[in-house]
């Protein structure tokens, strides 16, 4: 029994060792970044030895991946003929020599290599810890962030994410706390929001699409349905079928704020005055208009 005793007293100590250690580099690695950036002078190093410390801490990994994904990037001006481009207003706008309005935006550029790696890391603590659900975030964020108007192998990680919640029976974590039942499609929302701000054609496609099969999983969840309105709305300019989804939202939420405006503007569209002050009327009804 004394022995027992000894070997877990033992265990304890080394773990508290270990905790400590993993602390300290975590607290050297937050003074770090704070001087030179997630990608700066010396990050790599202090990652090194904090993984040969402990390979698998959370922090770390996480680290790791800030480490390549901001190294991977590089900033340009670019000049474009829209007024929005991936959702951002322009730094500038100059007239070119006809006369026509030319757009400049700062955009990202990633490099492939370092990219690469920091999509390896998200994979490898993703399978680490599989419930914890901001792993999961860290590579859809990216390749939101690479594909830009085209994103076919972000909207393909979700499509997976989404079946493979289907199929859970454990809840997610997200920030060291379990998550009810509402947070998953919550979340998924934020993702169709960010493709209806990119709006190219692609992404505008992706939003309708991941909107509909989001909807068919959570019916009750009335922002799907008014996606699929939207994207009717903007993206097919067809107010009229746009109109009939919005109706099936206010049949579910009378008070819907986004499908009484949008259901005011279809109405604009179809240059139906009646339709118009009827959506006006409960806009001032439930005091979103005066």
């Amino acid at each position: 029994m004394r022995i027992k005793i000894y070997i877990l007293a033992l265990a304890m100590l080394v773990a508290t060792a270990a905790s400590a250690q993993t602390l300290n580099y975590e607290n050297r690695y937050n003074l770090l970044v704070s001087k030179v950036g997630p990608a700066g002078v010396g990050v790599e190093t202090l990652l090194d030895k904090w993984q040969a410390a402990d390979s698998t801490n959370k922090q770390m990994l996480s680290a790791r991946f800030e480490y390549y994904f901001t190294k991977s990037q590089s900033e340009k001006v670019v000049k474009k003929a829209q007024k929005k481009y991936l959702g951002m207003d322009p730094l500038l706008s100059l007239k070119d020599s006809a006369g026509v309005s030319v757009y400049y935006y700062r955009e990202l550029f990633y490099d492939d290599q370092n990219f690469a790696q920091a999509l390896k890391v998200a994979d490898k603590v993703a399978d680490l810890y599989p419930d914890d659900i901001d792993y999961r975030f860290l590579k859809a964020n990216a390749l939101v962030a690479y594909e830009k108007e085209s994103p076919d192998m972000a909207s393909a990680y979700l499509y997976d994410l989404i079946a493979e919640n289907s199929s859970r029976t454990r809840p997610w974590n997200y920030e060291g706390k379990k998550m009810d039942a509402d947070f998953f499609p919550d979340a998924m929302q934020e993702y169709c929001r960010t493709f209806y701000t990119i709006g190219s054609g692609v992404a505008m496609n992706v939003f309708f699409s991941l909107s509909k099969r989001l909807y068919e999983l959570y019916p009750s969840q009335v922002c799907f349905l008014s996606n699929i309105a939207t994207y009717y709305l903007v993206a097919k300019d067809d107010p009229k079928t746009a109109l009939k989804y919005y109706n099936k939202v206010l049949k579910k939420a009378k008070d819907d704020e986004t499908a009484l405006r949008n259901s005011y503007v279809a109405a604009s569209k179809l240059k139906n005055d009646k339709l118009k002050e009827k959506y006006r009327l409960q806009l001032v009804q439930y005091g979103y208009v005066k």
